[in-house]
């Protein structure tokens, strides 16, 4: 199962799987404007795969056949001074 994979123009640690390179056609208009113009990073095989970075591979590839893409969003900052603030038992604002 190959895939192509592009970053995007507009959001950091964002990316975009797609079954055909270069083709969108299955990737809706409002996300391709939010995500912008692709920047194409890779050619990836996912039947040969065991894992990916950051992205789940089975859920992946199941994305991609049900939906013909995927959209690797980065995960949300963690507020470093809530978590302190929690570990030594003071309360958040």
């Amino acid at each position: 199962m190959l895939s192509a994979v592009y970053k995007s123009s507009k959001k950091a640690d964002t990316y975009l799987f797609v079954e055909k390179r270069d083709d969108f056609s299955k990737v809706p208009e409002p996300l391709m404007s939010t995500f912008g113009t692709p920047i194409f990073v890779m050619l990836v095989d996912l039947a040969r795969r065991e894992k990916l970075g950051v992205a789940d591979l089975s859920t992946v590839k199941e994305k991609l056949t049900e939906q013909g893409f995927y959209l690797q969003i980065p995960p949300p900052e963690e507020n470093l001074l809530d978590e302190f603030k929690k570990r030594n038992g003071a309360k958040s604002d």
